[in-house]
This record gives C-alpha cells, structure tokens and sequence, in this order.
C-alpha cells in the first residue's frame, strides 16, 4: 500500500509539473498620481492581474515550474477620469536564460502608453478566447500571448506564431467590440499594440522573428563557450536588422527590439576585437541613434 501511495503521488507531480502555467509575471501597480480616498482598490487590482496573469493555462505546452517565463508589468495609472475607470503607462518586459549561465536576456520590452480600462472588486476579471469581456483583460492576455510567442520564436525558429495567432484574435475581437478603446488599430498611433502585432506576421519581418531566434539559440546561448561565434551570429543578426529598418523605418517590433537589447548589446561587444566593436558600433549607431551615447562607449575601450 505505501508503495503504491508513493506511486500515486509521484504520478499526481507529475501531471501537476506538465500543467503548469506559463507565466511567472511581477505585477507592480503604481497609482501615486491617483486622487482616491481608498487605496485599498489599487491593492485589489494589482492582485487580481497577478493572478490573471499567472494562475492561467496561456497554451496547452507542457511547462516545468522552473520553465515558467519570468516577465513584469509595470502599471503606472496616470488617471481615473471617472470611479472605477482607468488611464495608464504600462512597460511589459520579459527575460529568458542564457544556456549555461545564470545570465538573464531581456527578449522583450515594451511600453504601451494607451491603456484605458474598467476595474472594480466586485467583479472579477475573466477571459475568453473567443469572445470579448473587457478592456482590461483583452490587455493583459494580449500581452501574456506576445510573452510566449517571443519566448518561443527565441528556442525555436518561428516557434512563436501560434501565440501570436492567439494575439491577432484578441486584438480583432477588442478592435470590433471594445467601445473604441484605444491602442487597438492601425490609427491610433504608429506604436502600439496593432503595430506590435502586425510587425510580427508580416512576411517582411521574417529576417527578424528568424534572427531573434539565431540571436539566442546560435549566439547567446553559445557565448559562454565560444564568445567569438556567438558575437559573430549577432552582428550578422544586426546587418539583417539594419536592411530591415531601411525597409520598415520606425517599425514598432525594431524599436521594442532596441528598447529591450541596447545594453546587453553594449555589453557583448565590449570585450570583442576592434574590428568587431568598430563593425558593432557602426551598425547600431545607424540604426538605433537613440541610444547612440551608449554605443559610442564601444570605441573608448
């Protein structure tokens, strides 16, 4: 009998390791700009998203607790125009491991400045794939969608479509029956959620969803073993980028590319050959002169 409990439990781990939910999000809800009495509610809300976020099943992938992607938000309210709606700043972020490492790559960065949402305590937040509940929680599995397909695009070459389908379906849905919220189509600004999304499936971006996979798997996943080729596979990754960008200028997913990677990019090419730094540095001060203080460090070294 004791074996065959110990059998039984063994089984009932195992199935509760296959069943774990994708996500391990931080969720960090800052409502200091917010004039309202009780504070309590912005306690409430950051729960709740937490838990939207993490106690859901996003895919049907089997993942192990310690597989679980690590992400934030960061909820910065910046009004609430009337009791129980919501104007906010949100940054999505989320980091995968470096094989062999304890280093850990920001793959995705995003700051989304066109949330506009509905909360209250006493009605929980849900969510249906096929159907469109709420502003808020068409947000949030957008965003829980965009984490898993780029994880997966970042272990396996165009890995991640089938959670960008996903995406694409929430954002049509909020797009037709979200009471013209913004952030959802294409006129809303060149910055947003349609954008993110409509960079990631069209067929001219697939040098970058094929080079952020090469990016991690063929260069920072080897760049403990062989520095070399792993810089190597970046720059090559970084000259497609640039091809692109002159093709697509001001693309939304290139920008949330640099927004994620512009320090790790530093960091990477500080200890190359000068032939490589020299290569790095006049490639992504061309393409991301935003953050070109940063790359001219590259030549002080």
């Amino acid at each position: 009998m004791a074996k065959r409990g110990f059998v039984l439990l063994l089984l009932l781990c195992m199935a509760w390791v296959a069943r774990a939910q994708e996500l391990q999000c931080d969720v960090v809800v800052n409502s200091e700009q917010v004039q309202y009495t009780d504070r309590q509610l912005f306690a409430d809300m950051q729960s709740s998203i937490f838990e939207f976020m993490n106690n859901r099943r996003w895919t049907d992938q089997p993942y192990a607790p310690d597989e679980r992607i690590k992400c934030r938000m960061l909820i910065n309210l910046t009004a609430m125009p009337e009791i129980g709606t919501f104007q906010a700043d949100v940054q999505v972020v989320s980091v995968r491991p470096a094989y062999g490492t304890a280093y850990e790559s920001t793959l995705f960065s995003f700051i989304d400045k066109d949330w506009t949402f509905q909360f209250s305590t006493a009605q929980p937040l849900d969510f249906a794939e096929n159907s469109y509940t709420s502003n808020l929680s068409s947000m949030l599995a957008f965003y829980a969608y965009m984490i898993v397909g780029m994880d997966n695009d970042s272990f396996g070459r165009l890995g991640g479509a089938p959670a960008f389908d996903k995406a694409r379906g929430i954002l049509n849905l909020a797009a037709s029956q979200g009471a013209n919220y913004p952030g959802w189509k294409a006129f809303d600004s060149n910055r947003n959620r349609y954008w993110l999304i409509d960079n990631l499936q069209d067929p001219q971006f697939l040098p970058y969803r094929e080079g952020i996979y090469n990016m991690h798997r063929l260069g920072l996943d080897i760049m403990a073993e062989n520095p070399e080729k792993g810089r190597g596979t970046v720059l090559t990754f970084l000259e497609n980028l640039q091809k692109l960008q002159r093709q697509k200028p001001g693309s939304a997913i290139i920008r949330s590319f640099f927004d994620a990677k512009s320090d790790e990019l530093v960091n990477m090419f500080q200890t190359a050959a000068p032939a490589q730094k020299q290569q790095a540095f006049t490639i992504l001060s061309q393409v991301d002169p935003t953050n070109n203080t940063k790359y001219e460090t590259l030549l002080k070294r």
